[in-house]
């Protein structure tokens, strides 16, 4: 099976969050956003895909690994809770996390064992959108529709509109801004590619470059 263009954008997009919301990037990393191929349109996503990379080209490693431990982990928690249970109820390992490994069940998927974090922090989901979207994995639209609204449109733009406003965040808060934007788009082409009665209509490319 070949992905679509827009999957597989979407699908890249999403495996970018994961991976710097699971890890700060090193300096390889920085330097590919950087350089990566920019769009010049002036609609939001592309105008905060611009903004990452300009932040990632004053970046230094060192200093953004000093942010993301400021942000996410800190003495005893970090400055955002990046975790869907702590978003909609207030606490953590609540009902979110349940129905998500539930799901995570029928979609065949399985926590590995060397990840400590539970399976409803940003990163894992952003992963497991990225999996829904990619071509080796057998799922509809449909089906990603409906993860996508059970246990990500209820909360993660939200978490990345506070990432921009965290005190601590600096290169972050180019991050929040291009996951607010993504987050927000990819709901309304998920939105757009759905009859009311959840099937899937024809469908044309969302506006994620």
């Amino acid at each position: 099976m070949t992905i679509e263009p827009e999957n597989k954008l979407r699908a890249d997009t999403y495996r970018l969050l994961g991976r710097l919301l699971g890890t700060p990037p090193d300096d390889a990393t920085l330097s590919l956003l950087a350089t990566a191929p920019i769009s010049e349109e002036d609609n939001l996503l592309a105008v905060a895909w611009r903004l990452l990379a300009t932040s990632a080209e004053r970046a230094v490693a060192s200093d953004v690994t000093s942010e993301y431990e400021a942000l996410f982990i800190g003495l005893g928690r970090g400055e955002l809770m990046p975790y869907a249970s702590w978003y909609l109820t207030g606490y953590l390992m609540e009902q979110p996390l349940a129905s998500l490994r539930s799901d995570m069940r029928e979609l065949g998927f399985e926590r590995r064992d060397n990840v400590s974090e539970p399976e409803d922090h940003a990163a894992a989901l952003c992963e497991i959108m990225a999996l829904l979207a990619a071509e080796d994995h057998a799922c509809g639209l449909a089906q990603q529709a409906n993860f996508f609204h059970t246990h990500i449109g209820t909360w993660l733009a939200r978490f990345f509109r506070d990432m921009q406003e965290a005190r601590s965040a600096r290169f972050y808060r180019a991050v929040g801004q291009l996951g607010e934007q993504f987050i927000e788009t990819d709901q309304r082409y998920l939105e757009m590619v759905q009859k009311p009665d959840g099937t899937e209509i024809e469908r044309n490319r969302p506006g994620v470059s």
